[in-house]
């Protein structure tokens, strides 16, 4: 017997409260429990109007989940140039979030998809794309560079809808990649085809990352554009009976790339099922750290298309989003933090720590916006601001840098030799 319309809105919350408590535990007060009902509007329908400052607690929550997601492509990539396996991905997909620490008190459920993998036709900086110094290297062309994951059922419970999430990764050093960079721009013919009365310009270098393919790499016989729109493509046709959304993340140049990809999305109808053009799912980005993408053309044509949304999460002390510094426009709209503030971070920090994601997700915690001030009101654990710098006030007793494989991935065999092992055979070949 099919249940009234009314019962079926009960059940969906009563559902999401026993997931919620699941994560949660009944005692605790659940802070995240709107966020079903709110999804639209903290994905940016209203552009974040009356959100920002104070610092919707809601907002707070989702903001820092995607920071994590993104951060995920950061803690997975082997940038060991001594391993055969540098610049691939330690693990695969089917337990990604288990081994990176991600479900854990997480209610956010999701399963990963896709790897993505990237090369560049023009010469970037190593910051950008590794190479491994084995002559058995598993690819010489190729970088794996984020992936997509999709909500699960659980997931999907909690999160109001079926989420689609693509996660670029950022530059493998910290700052060292601003001295060797060079900032031209170029036409974006191939995402924005000859379409558009202006002729918008973008990064050659962000550019070039995005839209490559190497015909001697397995990994890249289609450059990482085709490989996320292709799976992009895929899903919204596989969910196109279910209220979808799509969520694109990203740091540093994982944030350039992410611009890059949520403009080609939606200016090229990839948020619509094939067969149900007139269903559209919003897009948004949310951008930690971002360099400048393109030009005025470019934030015109970006600002212009109406299921698309971008946040840009700015800590004031963080060079990079000021670059480039001439002939390039900021997209979207911006949130400022300053971690200067919070009594957690050793001070003076230098450059390279403002501009850490695990930093920006602890400025996210703890920002008071106008108000003034740091306080943490998100429980966040600041032992992750250690993970990847040397950040955290040295009363707190957390290691330096401390995300590292066991023993750096060597492995004890029988018979007592030590073996290099750090990488999961399954998912080797994805293009």
């Amino acid at each position: 017997m099919e249940r009234p319309a009314s019962n079926n809105a009960c059940f969906k919350g009563i559902v999401t409260k026993r997931i919620l408590r699941k994560w949660f535990g009944k005692k605790k007060k659940v802070v995240i429990g709107s966020i079903a009902q709110r999804w639209k509007y903290l994905g940016g329908l209203n552009n974040w109007a009356d959100l920002l400052d104070p610092l919707d607690i809601d907002l707070r929550h989702y903001i820092i989940h995607y920071g994590e997601m993104a951060q995920a492509a950061y803690d997975t990539f082997n940038s060991e140039k001594a391993s055969k396996f540098a610049g691939s991905s330690l693990y695969g997909k089917k337990d990604f979030f288990s081994n990176l620490g991600l479900e854990k008190g997480n209610p956010y459920r999701y399963q990963v998809t896709k790897f993505l993998y990237a090369t560049s036709q023009i010469q970037v900086p190593e910051a950008f794309i590794i190479r491994p110094l084995s002559r058995e290297a598993w690819s010489k062309e190729s970088n794996w560079i984020g992936y997509v994951a999709v909500a699960t059922d659980e997931g999907k419970a909690v999160l109001g809808r079926r989420d689609i999430v693509i996660a670029w990764r950022g530059t493998v050093l910290t700052l060292e990649w601003i001295d060797d960079a060079e900032f031209n721009l170029v036409s974006a013919k191939k995402i924005f085809g000859d379409h558009q009365p202006s002729d918008p310009k973008v990064h050659e270098g962000w550019y070039s990352i995005y839209t490559s393919e190497d015909s001697f790499s397995p990994y890249n016989k289609i450059s990482a554009r085709d490989q996320v729109l292709n799976e992009v493509r895929r899903l919204v046709n596989q969910f196109q009976d279910e209220e979808i959304s799509i969520t694109v993340t990203g740091h540093s140049l994982g944030a350039a790339l992410a611009t890059l990809n949520t403009v080609d999305i939606v200016a090229n109808g990839y948020n619509k099922p094939q067969n149900l053009s007139s269903k559209t799912c919003p897009v948004t980005a949310f951008l930690f750290a971002s360099p400048r993408v393109g030009d005025s053309d470019f934030k015109n044509v970006f600002t212009g298309l109406k299921d698309l949304r971008a946040l840009r999460i700015r800590n004031a002390t963080d060079v990079v989003p000021n670059y480039p510094l001439i002939g390039y426009s900021d997209v979207g709209e911006e949130l400022g933090i300053d971690t200067c503030k919070s009594k957690y971070l050793k001070s003076p920090g230098n450059l390279s720590v403002c501009h850490n994601l695990e930093v920006y997700l602890h400025g996210m915690a703890g920002t008071q916006g106008s108000k003034g001030g740091f306080e943490l009101v998100v429980n966040r654990d600041i032992a992750l601001i250690n993970k990847l710098t040397d950040g955290l006030k040295d009363k707190y007793f957390v290691p330096v840098s401390w995300w590292v494989l066991k023993n750096k991935g060597m492995v004890q065999q029988a018979d007592g030799s030590w073996k290099l092992m750090d990488h999961e055979d399954e998912d080797d070949l994805d293009p």
